[in-house]
């Protein structure tokens, strides 16, 4: 067993109660496709109409993010965690793993909303969606890792030139 999977068998037999589960499982629907996130963004752009071309761009940014995330997936082509001390408990878009999705869209996202919102949200938002991953069996440690940074590199190019337009 690598450790990668003893770590992920270790989250799961730790905090994998049913409750944790099912608000994991919130998570993973919240954050399909950045479906939550991109939804989030628009109702940004609806109220405050002032930046309202800002939440638009950080909506297309988010979108865009989870993109990225899909393509490096069919580059590398790492398969999920699949070992019998490792219970998978939600169902995926696909069998490739790295980097994980959620994680990057979250993070581009917590970056985005957090320099709109003048609030810090990525200590809020992100290490709920990464554990969440984890909780369900989808991911490997390094995967919510590496999609955490993708999305935190892509949403902070985008913050940072949407700061400059200001």
């Amino acid at each position: 067993m690598s450790r990668e999977t003893a770590a992920l068998s270790r989250v799961q037999g730790a905090i994998a109660k049913p409750a944790v589960v099912k608000a994991a499982r919130g998570l993973s629907h919240f954050g399909e496709h950045s479906a939550g996130w991109f939804a989030l963004g628009l109702i940004g752009a609806a109220v405050d109409k002032r930046r309202r071309h800002d939440w638009l761009a950080a909506s297309a940014g988010i979108v865009a993010a989870h993109a990225t995330s899909i393509a490096v997936k069919r580059v590398v082509r790492r398969p999920r965690p699949e070992d019998p001390s490792v219970r998978v408990l939600v169902s995926t878009p696909s069998k490739l793993s790295f980097p994980s999705s959620h994680a990057t869209s979250t993070t581009a996202a917590a970056v985005l909303f957090s320099g709109l919102t003048g609030r810090r949200l990525v200590p809020v938002l992100v290490p709920p969606m990464l554990v969440s991953r984890l909780v369900l069996g989808v991911h490997y440690p390094s995967d919510v890792v590496a999609g955490s940074v993708l999305g935190a590199v892509v949403g902070g190019l985008l913050r940072r030139r949407l700061k400059k337009r200001s």
